[in-house]
This record gives structure tokens, C-alpha cells and sequence, in this order.
């Protein structure tokens, strides 16, 4: 399965970003990366990636998440985790990622929790 992405906006000033498919090591990640640090550099202050729709994550796609949460910080702004389950949410919790990062339920409560 490919990896594919959308980007939409929520209430005015929150921009959702969809990942599906697959969040590991590949040309794919660093297009991603490239992205969120896009919509971050654009002004972008307030972000949720849903991840509903991703069906793994390897240790890349942790750090690639890591990395961009730390750029929005550095931007003034915040980055939320909405939608993790099955084996994504397995591996949140191995690694303990709700301490890194705020984890949502749905990108409805992440939108909340702005």
C-alpha cells in the first residue's frame, strides 16, 4: 500500500493533515516531512495529523513526526496526533509517545484541545 496524503483546514486556523497507508522509511517520508515543515513555515500554527487512515509506523515515521512537532514548537505554534490505532497506537504506546506528543481520540477532539 502507498502512502498518500491530503491537507485540508477546520475551523479557520487549523490545518488537518491526513496520512494513510504507510509512515516508514522511504523517498515518501522526507516528501512528507518536507510538507508539514512547508504548511509550518507557511504560518500554520495550529495542526492536526490524522492518522485514521495510516496502517504502520516504523521508527522514521516516529521521528519524522518528533521532528516536525519540535519545528512547529520552535514556530510558535502546535502540533497534535489525532486518530492512532490498531498497530499505530501499539506502537505509540511502546515507545511512549503521548509523552513526545498530544494524542487524540479524533481530529475533533484534537481541534478541541487548541
Amino acid at each position: 500500500m502507498n502512502t498518500e496524503t491530503r491537507t485540508h483546514k477546520i475551523a479557520p486556523d487549523i490545518t488537518v493533515y491526513e496520512i494513510s497507508g504507510r509512515l516508514n522509511l522511504s523517498n515518501e517520508l522526507i516528501s512528507i516531512e518536507n510538507a508539514i515543515r512547508g504548511l509550518i513555515d507557511g504560518g500554520a500554527r495550529k495542526m492536526v495529523i490524522d492518522l485514521t487512515n495510516l496502517n504502520s509506523i516504523d521508527s522514521a515515521g516516529i521521528g519524522t513526526l518528533v521532528s516536525c512537532s519540535g519545528h512547529m514548537e520552535h514556530s510558535g505554534g502546535t502540533l497534535r496526533i489525532a486518530g492512532a490505532h490498531g498497530t499505530v497506537a501499539k506502537v505509540f504506546a511502546m515507545v511512549h509517545m503521548e509523552r513526545i506528543l498530544p494524542l487524540d481520540g479524533t481530529v475533533e477532539s484534537a481541534a478541541s484541545s487548541f
